[in-house]
């Protein structure tokens, strides 16, 4: 069968356009940003790309067209789509009706999904190494490239499937979560907070849609989520038919059945426990509270579908984190450069915290306020609180963007980013770390700036 798939290039639609292909679909696709590293990856795929969105899907004469949810209604191939007789779907939907309710050897397949504001991308891909580890050879599909395998999706070679289930809008002819399509049988809910707020007016929406996704777990199912997280709580109490597991903290929460102890500032090592019983130290690259109780929920799923939980702590040892989260770009002079995905105040506080505490010199961030609530300015007034930890701050005002950081009267705004890197270069110093913050390319800044950084030892 030929799919063609309208917004190809997001994290979604291009990890599900490689699942296609590799189940033995022909597959073609469209985007107006057509760029690596998905532009990459879906080439090497085989899958033909066309940029824009000023065309006829017909001329691609395919037997489905998947459409995703950056497409509106007013885009020409939406229109001609619309005009024509070709049978449409989403991509959630079509993920769903072809693979996750499908079979592998005979057995309905086990959906892992990772859920909630923050840390999904980061759960998945811990919990899909986890259960490689264990050799069980799982198919996933994630937002972002877990170190470990090098690939954002594949289908595996077992009942199991990870996915990191977005509460985004499916298309713009489906406006439920996305992660009503996915039948999760053990289903991971991070935490809550109000984000998105292009779709969602404020948390109870948000909420509603995350009670959609509990009632659709069986009661041989499990849901596992943060006993302190309120707006989680209030969802499990509004409907709760599956078996439940809760996460804490040993210093904050006793009554929790999993929870962890901090070894070191940093989080870099901690001890895991289960109802009392000791499971093992983790020591690991990455830092971070949060990153301590991703860990906890992916060691949680990973028991739910056979895995030894003591050796699930020991494979944490050998998870390499994700593309983008904290990622290490370099260390030029003695100034550590840092890639991390910051979408929303909470996931800048949480990264920062982690950094500060690795950090002996100066900790710098770099923040492009790039999703769509960031540039509504919808938390703004939760940004001065989110950078605290920094020694220094850069903002850089998009054209999109509907209010100016100036505004906030920290750090130093920008509207251009060649000024911005000119500034950064001038004030840098051995033992800073610098952490660039965007959910987008930062339109390749991180690159221009390892560049200049090179060039500036060379010099010396």
């Amino acid at each position: 069968m030929h799919l063609h798939f309208l917004g190809i290039c997001g994290t979604f639609m291009g990890s599900l356009a490689i699942l296609a292909r590799e189940m033995g679909h022909s597959v073609s696709g469209s985007d107006q940003q057509v760029y690596p590293p998905m532009s990459h990856q879906l080439l090497a795929a085989g899958i033909h790309l066309h940029e824009g969105f000023d065309y006829n899907p017909l001329d691609f004469k395919p037997d489905l067209v998947i459409v995703g949810n950056v497409m509106r209604r007013g885009l020409p191939c939406v229109e001609a789509l619309l005009n024509s007789t070709l049978p449409y779907t989403s991509g959630p939907q079509w993920l769903h009706d072809h693979l996750l309710r499908g079979q592998k050897d005979n057995q309905q397949r086990w959906v892992l999904a990772v859920a909630g504001t923050h840390g999904k991308t980061t759960t998945a891909s811990m919990l899909a190494w986890l259960l490689e580890d264990a050799n069980m050879s799982p198919g996933f599909l994630i937002g972002g490239i877990p170190t470990n395998f090098g690939i954002p999706a594949r289908l595996g070679n077992s009942i199991f499937f990870v996915i990191e289930a977005d509460e985004y809008d499916t298309a713009f002819f489906d406006k439920r979560s996305k992660f009503v399509h996915y039948a999760p049988r053990t289903l991971v809910l991070n935490n809550l907070e109000f984000d998105h707020a292009d779709i969602f007016p404020d948390l109870a929406a948000i909420q509603i849609q995350f009670h959609h996704l509990m009632r659709l777990l069986p009661t041989n199912g499990r849901a596992i989520y943060p006993q302190a997280d309120t707006a989680l709580q209030a969802v499990i109490e509004k409907g709760c038919w599956s078996e439940v597991e809760t996460l804490g903290n040993r210093q904050t929460n006793h009554q929790a059945d999993w929870w962890a102890v901090k070894k070191d500032a940093a989080g870099a090592c901690f001890e895991v426990y289960l109802k009392g019983e000791y499971l093992g130290e983790v020591n690991w690259s990455l830092t971070g509270e949060h990153n301590i109780n991703n860990a906890l929920a992916a060691v949680a799923a990973a028991r739910h579908a056979g895995v030894p939980a003591q050796q699930a702590v020991k494979s944490l040892n050998r998870f390499l984190s994700v593309k983008r989260r904290m990622e290490c770009l370099g260390k030029v002079s003695g100034i550590q450069v840092y890639d991390d995905f910051a979408h929303h105040p909470t996931a800048i506080a949480t990264t920062l915290e982690g950094a500060r505490a690795g950090c002996k010199g100066r900790l710098i961030a770099v923040i492009e306020p790039r999703s769509n609530t960031m540039q509504l300015g919808t938390l703004r007034s939760a940004l001065p609180a989110s950078v605290a930890l920094a020694d220094d701050v850069y903002w850089y005002q998009s054209p999109k963007m509907s209010w100016s950081p100036a505004e906030l009267n920290i750090g130093s705004s920008f509207t251009a980013l060649t000024e911005l890197k000119a500034a950064l270069l001038a004030k840098l110093k051995p033992d800073d770390w610098v952490v660039l913050m965007s959910n987008g390319s930062f339109g390749g800044l991180h690159q221009a700036l390892m560049d200049d950084l090179r060039e500036m030892e060379t010099k010396r």
